[in-house]
Protein backbone atom coordinates (compact mmCIF):
# COMPACT_ATOMS: atom_id res chain seq x y z
CA UNK A 1 0.00 0.00 0.00
CA UNK A 2 1.58 3.55 -0.70
CA UNK A 3 0.20 6.85 -1.10
CA UNK A 4 -0.52 7.15 -4.44
CA UNK A 5 -2.86 3.93 -3.97
CA UNK A 6 -5.02 6.28 -1.61
CA UNK A 7 -4.53 9.38 -4.07
CA UNK A 8 -2.75 10.58 -0.71
CA UNK A 9 -0.96 13.89 -0.58
CA UNK A 10 1.58 14.14 2.44
CA UNK A 11 2.44 17.02 4.53
CA UNK A 12 5.92 16.12 6.72
CA UNK A 13 6.37 17.63 9.89
CA UNK A 14 10.23 18.45 10.20
CA UNK A 15 11.95 15.75 12.36
CA UNK A 16 10.51 12.74 13.50
CA UNK A 17 6.72 12.53 13.14
CA UNK A 18 5.12 11.76 16.36
CA UNK A 19 2.26 10.09 14.91
CA UNK A 20 0.07 9.69 11.75
CA UNK A 21 -3.21 11.49 10.78
CA UNK A 22 -5.37 10.62 7.75
CA UNK A 23 -7.72 12.74 6.69
CA UNK A 24 -10.80 12.77 3.61
CA UNK A 25 -12.69 15.19 1.90
CA UNK A 26 -16.96 16.13 1.67
CA UNK A 27 -19.16 14.92 -0.51
CA UNK A 28 -18.48 17.37 -3.35
CA UNK A 29 -15.04 18.16 -2.52
CA UNK A 30 -11.13 16.35 -2.99
CA UNK A 31 -8.02 16.08 -1.28
CA UNK A 32 -7.70 19.83 -2.33
CA UNK A 33 -9.98 21.31 -0.27
CA UNK A 34 -8.42 24.12 1.48
CA UNK A 35 -10.00 23.05 5.21
CA UNK A 36 -7.80 20.09 4.58
CA UNK A 37 -4.58 21.67 3.46
CA UNK A 38 -4.66 24.00 6.32
CA UNK A 39 -5.86 21.52 8.49
CA UNK A 40 -3.01 19.27 7.42
CA UNK A 41 -0.42 22.08 7.63
CA UNK A 42 -1.58 22.53 11.35
CA UNK A 43 -0.43 18.64 12.00
CA UNK A 44 2.52 19.33 10.44
CA UNK A 45 3.71 22.02 12.54
CA UNK A 46 2.48 19.78 15.45
CA UNK A 47 5.40 17.08 14.43
CA UNK A 48 2.67 15.14 12.75
CA UNK A 49 2.82 13.23 9.34
CA UNK A 50 -0.35 14.63 7.88
CA UNK A 51 -2.02 13.27 5.01
CA UNK A 52 -4.59 14.13 3.00
CA UNK A 53 -6.17 11.85 0.69
CA UNK A 54 -9.05 11.12 -1.84
CA UNK A 55 -12.19 8.86 -1.07
CA UNK A 56 -12.49 5.80 -4.19
CA UNK A 57 -15.77 7.45 -6.27
CA UNK A 58 -13.21 10.45 -5.99
CA UNK A 59 -10.13 8.54 -7.62
CA UNK A 60 -12.70 7.18 -10.15
CA UNK A 61 -14.02 10.44 -11.69
CA UNK A 62 -12.53 14.24 -10.60
CA UNK A 63 -16.11 16.08 -9.84
CA UNK A 64 -19.35 15.71 -8.65
CA UNK A 65 -21.08 13.72 -5.76
CA UNK A 66 -20.01 10.02 -4.42
CA UNK A 67 -21.38 7.59 -6.76
CA UNK A 68 -21.17 3.78 -6.13
CA UNK A 69 -21.88 2.57 -2.86
CA UNK A 70 -20.88 3.70 0.88
CA UNK A 71 -19.09 0.29 1.25
CA UNK A 72 -16.94 1.28 -1.36
CA UNK A 73 -15.81 4.52 0.14
CA UNK A 74 -15.74 2.84 3.65
CA UNK A 75 -13.15 0.50 2.01
CA UNK A 76 -11.16 3.47 0.98
CA UNK A 77 -11.15 4.76 4.52
CA UNK A 78 -9.86 1.37 5.80
CA UNK A 79 -7.13 1.80 3.07
CA UNK A 80 -5.98 4.78 4.80
CA UNK A 81 -5.95 3.88 7.86
CA UNK A 82 -4.00 1.12 7.64
CA UNK A 83 -1.53 2.65 5.15
CA UNK A 84 -0.93 5.43 7.77
CA UNK A 85 -0.22 2.42 10.53
CA UNK A 86 3.02 1.62 8.48
CA UNK A 87 4.22 5.23 8.35
CA UNK A 88 5.69 5.82 11.54
CA UNK A 89 5.05 3.73 14.35
CA UNK A 90 3.53 6.44 16.42
CA UNK A 91 -0.45 6.67 17.12
CA UNK A 92 -2.66 7.38 14.13
CA UNK A 93 -5.71 9.72 14.18
CA UNK A 94 -8.39 9.70 11.08
CA UNK A 95 -11.31 11.87 10.04
CA UNK A 96 -12.99 13.79 7.49
CA UNK A 97 -14.60 16.72 6.44
CA UNK A 98 -18.57 16.29 6.22
CA UNK A 99 -19.13 12.86 4.05
CA UNK A 100 -15.80 11.47 4.75
CA UNK A 101 -15.86 12.34 8.20
CA UNK A 102 -18.95 10.34 8.19
CA UNK A 103 -17.30 7.39 6.13
CA UNK A 104 -14.50 7.25 9.07
CA UNK A 105 -16.86 7.52 11.77
CA UNK A 106 -19.15 4.30 9.90
CA UNK A 107 -15.37 2.51 9.98
CA UNK A 108 -14.61 2.85 13.22
CA UNK A 109 -17.92 2.50 14.56
CA UNK A 110 -17.81 -1.18 12.83
CA UNK A 111 -14.79 -1.73 14.22
CA UNK A 112 -12.96 -2.06 10.68
CA UNK A 113 -9.86 -0.21 11.50
CA UNK A 114 -8.25 0.99 14.37
CA UNK A 115 -7.66 5.08 15.21
CA UNK A 116 -6.17 6.94 18.96
CA UNK A 117 -8.60 9.52 18.23
CA UNK A 118 -11.61 10.09 15.54
CA UNK A 119 -11.74 13.99 14.29
CA UNK A 120 -14.73 14.91 12.32
CA UNK A 121 -15.31 18.28 10.68
CA UNK A 122 -19.16 19.44 10.24
CA UNK A 123 -20.32 16.03 10.41
CA UNK A 124 -23.54 15.92 8.38
CA UNK A 125 -26.38 14.86 11.17
CA UNK A 126 -29.02 15.18 8.67
CA UNK A 127 -29.76 16.56 5.19
CA UNK A 128 -30.17 20.55 5.40
CA UNK A 129 -33.90 20.89 6.56
CA UNK A 130 -34.25 17.45 7.06
CA UNK A 131 -33.43 16.57 10.66
CA UNK A 132 -35.85 13.53 11.25
CA UNK A 133 -33.45 12.08 8.54
CA UNK A 134 -30.41 11.72 11.25
CA UNK A 135 -27.49 9.95 10.22
CA UNK A 136 -26.56 9.44 14.07
CA UNK A 137 -27.65 5.63 14.42
CA UNK A 138 -24.40 4.25 14.85
CA UNK A 139 -22.23 7.10 16.95
CA UNK A 140 -23.31 4.80 19.95
CA UNK A 141 -20.83 2.34 18.35
CA UNK A 142 -17.72 4.32 18.57
CA UNK A 143 -15.34 2.85 21.12
CA UNK A 144 -12.50 6.35 20.70
CA UNK A 145 -12.22 9.40 21.66
CA UNK A 146 -14.13 12.01 18.95
CA UNK A 147 -13.46 15.88 18.60
CA UNK A 148 -16.84 16.98 16.65
CA UNK A 149 -16.03 20.53 14.89
CA UNK A 150 -18.95 22.33 13.78
CA UNK A 151 -20.18 25.77 12.89
CA UNK A 152 -22.87 27.33 14.40
CA UNK A 153 -25.02 28.34 11.19
CA UNK A 154 -24.29 25.01 9.89
CA UNK A 155 -27.54 23.61 7.99
CA UNK A 156 -26.53 20.01 8.78
CA UNK A 157 -27.45 20.15 12.18
CA UNK A 158 -27.09 22.59 14.83
CA UNK A 159 -24.72 22.24 17.71
CA UNK A 160 -28.15 21.14 19.95
CA UNK A 161 -28.07 18.51 17.85
CA UNK A 162 -24.48 17.88 17.82
CA UNK A 163 -24.59 17.70 21.54
CA UNK A 164 -27.30 15.30 21.78
CA UNK A 165 -25.45 13.10 18.79
CA UNK A 166 -22.01 13.29 20.85
CA UNK A 167 -23.75 11.94 23.90
CA UNK A 168 -24.46 8.83 21.97
CA UNK A 169 -20.57 7.90 22.02
CA UNK A 170 -19.44 6.40 25.06
CA UNK A 171 -15.81 7.54 25.12
CA UNK A 172 -15.02 11.20 25.24
CA UNK A 173 -16.43 13.11 22.78
CA UNK A 174 -15.49 17.16 22.69
CA UNK A 175 -17.46 19.97 20.08
CA UNK A 176 -15.61 22.36 18.81
CA UNK A 177 -17.83 25.37 18.16
CA UNK A 178 -17.21 27.80 15.35
CA UNK A 179 -18.84 30.66 16.40
CA UNK A 180 -21.17 31.59 12.73
CA UNK A 181 -19.19 29.38 10.50
CA UNK A 182 -21.31 27.79 7.82
CA UNK A 183 -20.59 23.59 6.64
CA UNK A 184 -17.07 25.08 5.41
CA UNK A 185 -16.06 25.97 8.39
CA UNK A 186 -15.14 29.24 7.39
CA UNK A 187 -14.25 31.91 9.92
CA UNK A 188 -12.72 35.58 9.66
CA UNK A 189 -12.00 35.40 13.99
CA UNK A 190 -11.22 31.77 14.82
CA UNK A 191 -8.14 29.69 13.47
CA UNK A 192 -10.20 26.36 13.13
CA UNK A 193 -7.10 23.88 12.15
CA UNK A 194 -5.61 25.33 15.87
CA UNK A 195 -8.55 24.76 17.70
CA UNK A 196 -9.48 21.21 16.31
CA UNK A 197 -5.48 19.57 16.38
CA UNK A 198 -5.74 21.25 19.91
CA UNK A 199 -8.64 19.28 21.24
CA UNK A 200 -7.71 16.37 19.07
CA UNK A 201 -4.23 16.29 21.20
CA UNK A 202 -5.94 16.80 24.45
CA UNK A 203 -7.80 13.63 23.76
CA UNK A 204 -5.04 11.54 22.59
CA UNK A 205 -3.45 12.29 26.00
Amino acid sequence: MSLDQIAGIAHEPTGKAKGAIVLTHGAGGSRESPLLVKICDEWARRGWLAVRYNLPYRRRRPKGPPSGSAKADQAGVVEAIELAHTLTGGPVIAGGHSYGGRMTSMVIADSAADVAVLTLFSYPLHPPGKPERARTEHLGSISVPTVFTHGTADPFGTIDELRAAAALIGPPAEIVEVTGARHDLGSKTLDVPVLAVDAALRLLA
